[in-house]
């Protein structure tokens, strides 16, 4: 098969030649259909994010079911499934008290022994991993079967790879982690794949007021169309101050949806007294953000990260599907471009301009 491979860190893909593996008792394959580009693949091609290479990237992905392990009960070759990185154990201490995106032991299922790897290069049969286990950017997936979650075959397969990680995360990280109420008001840090998410959960949940706050006004625009009541250049006016003056005070709640320190201490600056700020965005491994801890003190402000929109994926996931066919979820407006494998680079190049909404991987 076909497969964009992450050689160096940093560092660009190449399109190889892989073989997958037969899948083992607790495995699937799947014929992949379309995979997003996400922003922490660039994260981790520019040695932002910690990755063993050899690697195929990719995560965000949709396909259909081409052979099963013995074990599996749940999928059959045909259906048509979403991955999602938050593999989970059922077993562990967080997976038990109904924390599956937190499970302990999410590594070693995603990732064999490297003595039996799930990838190799047909020049060598030197072994390749797959990130996080996924490894979308290829025309096969083997991955756990607790990394895969079946939707309507009635939704496209480029929409429905958007739900595995930007949809997820961002309506996540409004209904499941800050459990935003009706008629409060939300500010919004990052008008991107992730931050429109974050804004359409917002209307969702019955937000008055959703402000995006951003520094290109073509993704201020793309934050009207799913939902925004107003929109904040933070190029052009003072990002908190504007924000505090809308909301008479500061917003009940404030989401940074980048991964920037300087927009971190935005986030709590926009907050309501005796509010929480809510981290989403995926900043540097090991990089420390700068918190006035003092005023949070008085002020009772507090700072929350999340993580994949703390879901629990196998009932979430189908249930944006639903929301999507039923025309109360937006994927449509979310897909920017089509692209082959051999245009992965070019997209993460556009991805840095900060124009780009999602371009996704389209496999015929």
């Amino acid at each position: 098969m076909k497969a964009a491979v992450l050689e160096t860190i940093p560092g660009q893909v190449t399109v190889d030649d892989l073989m997958v593996d037969n899948p083992g008792p607790n495995e699937i394959v799947i014929r992949t259909e379309a995979c997003g580009l996400c922003h922490s693949d660039l994260h981790v091609m520019l040695g932002d994010l910690p990755s063993p290479v050899p690697s195929v990237l990719g995560h965000e992905a949709c396909g259909i079911v081409e052979a099963v392990g013995t074990a599996v009960t749940e999928f059959a070759p045909g259906d048509r499934v979403v991955t999602c990185l938050n593999a989970f154990c059922d077993t562990c201490r967080e997976c038990r008290a109904g924390r599956s995106w937190l499970c302990v032991n999410r590594n070693s299922l995603r990732q064999r022994p490297a003595n039996n790897p799930s990838l190799v290069r047909n020049a060598d049969g030197a072994a390749v991993t797959a990130m996080a286990g996924l490894g979308g950017f290829a025309e096969m997936m083997l991955v756990h079967r607790s990394a895969a979650v079946k939707v309507s075959p009635d939704i496209p397969a480029d929409r429905a790879a958007l739900l595995g990680c930007a949809v997820i995360t961002g309506v996540g990280s409004v209904f499941n982690a800050a459990k935003v109420k009706a008629g409060s008001t939300v500010a919004v840090i990052g008008a991107g794949g992730i931050g429109c998410n974050i804004i359409q959960g917002a209307v969702l949940a019955g937000a008055e007021r959703v402000i995006a706050v951003d520094l290109h006004p073509e993704k201020l625009e793309l934050a009207r169309t799913f939902g925004a009541t107003d929109v904040v250049n933070g190029a052009e006016v003072d990002a908190i101050g504007t924000v505090v003056e809308l909301t008479q005070g500061g917003a009940d709640y404030t989401f940074e949806a980048i991964g920037l320190e300087s927009t971190i201490q935005q986030a709590i600056g926009m907050l309501r007294v005796g509010q929480t700020a809510y981290m989403v965005g995926v900043a540097p491994v090991g990089r420390p953000v700068g918190i006035p801890a003092g005023q949070m003190v008085l002020t009772g402000r507090g700072v929350q990260g999340v993580f994949m929109g703390s879901n629990h994926f196998p009932t979430d996931i189908p249930m944006l599907a639903n929301l999507y066919l039923q025309g109360r979820l937006k994927l449509d407006e979310l897909v920017d471009e089509h692209i082959g494998l051999d245009g992965v680079n070019a997209g993460y190049e556009r991805m840095q301009t900060g124009v780009a909404a999602r371009s996704v991987i389209v496999f015929d």
